[in-house]
C-alpha cells in the first residue's frame, strides 16, 4: 500500500502526526525518485497476537521471537505509532534523512519499522536498540 490511500484501516488509524511526517517525507523521497511502500502500519490487537504466535512458531520459542514480535499490549503498531516501510531504497533514503521528518529507525534488527520522535527534527535520532527485548516499553 502506498503512504497516499487514506482509506487502508492501517494508514487511516495511524497517529495524525505520524502519518504526516510520513506524508511529508514521501513526498520529498518521490522527488528523488524514491517510492515509500508501507507494508505495515496499524494493527488490530488480534493481528498483532497472531503475529506473536506464528513468530514463536517460526523461531521456537518466547524468548526469541520478541526479538521480532511484540505482544499486543505493548506493540507500537497497535497504538497507532509504528510504521514498517520498503523497498530497502526507502529504508536507505529514510535511513538518512528520516530524522528531518522526526522518522526514526528504532530497532537495529528491523530497518524497515520507524516510529516518530519529534525531537529527532532538532536532535537527530536517538540511539537504536539492539530488538525489542532491549526496548523498555516491551517490559510491561
Amino acid at each position: 500500500m502506498t503512504v497516499f490511500d487514506d482509506d487502508i484501516p492501517a494508514l487511516a488509524n495511524l497517529d495524525p502526526d505520524l502519518l504526516d511526517a510520513l506524508r511529508r517525507a514521501a513526498a520529498d523521497a518521490a522527488d528523488h525518485g524514491v517510492e515509500f511502500i508501507v507494508n505495515s502500519g496499524w494493527r488490530t490487537p488480534a493481528y498483532q497476537e497472531r503475529l506473536l504466535r506464528e513468530a514463536v512458531a517460526k523461531y521456537g520459542s518466547e524468548e526469541e521471537a520478541a526479538r521480532w514480535v511484540a505482544t499486543p499490549d505493548t506493540s507500537p503498531h497497535v497504538a497507532g505509532h509504528a510504521i514498517d516501510i520498503g523497498p530497502s531504497d526507502a529504508t536507505a533514503w529514510l535511513s538518512e534523512h528520516g530524522a528531518d521528518y522526526g522518522l526514526c529507525q528504532i530497532y537495529r534488527n528491523e530497518p524497515w519499522h520507524y516510529e516518530l520522535r519529534p525531537e529527532a527534527i532538532d536532535h537527530g535520532c536517538p540511539p537504536m536498540y539492539a530488538d525489542p527485548t532491549h526496548d523498555p516499553r516491551m517490559q510491561q
